[in-house]
């Protein structure tokens, strides 16, 4: 079986995104269930796989990520309200079996992502 994995860079700092809160939703049709929520460590990766085994199935999901409190927590100065607060990525598995990982790369005013492995 795959796993799902997760990670934050901060490219205004050139480094990890420590601390960073992130939510996974599975979605499903117009609902939405948390089947976990954690925070970043001090290399901007997650302790465990996100989903992996028996929970790693095929089926949409969002990633939630707090990059405004993360960046207001490093002293940015952000307006009000934050352009870039809470970052939501949605994607989806199609095949289990596979390891899929869905990184941040964030500032202040933009962000992207990338399917790795």
């Amino acid at each position: 079986m795959g796993k799902l994995s997760t990670h934050v860079l901060d490219v205004t700092q050139g480094k990890p995104g420590a601390g960073v809160q992130v939510e996974l939703y599975a979605v499903e049709a117009t609902q939405r269930t948390l089947l976990c929520s954690t925070v970043t460590n001090a290399d901007g990766r997650c302790d465990a796989p996100l989903l992996q085994g028996e929970a790693m199935r095929a089926g949409q999901y969002e990633l939630v990520f707090g990059a405004g409190d993360y960046f207001a927590a490093q002293g940015v100065t952000l307006p009000q309200p934050r352009f870039v607060d809470r970052v939501i990525i949605a994607f989806g598995i199609a095949d289990p079996a596979q390891n899929y990982h869905v990184p941040l790369v964030v500032s202040p005013w933009s962000y992207s992502t990338y399917r790795g492995s």
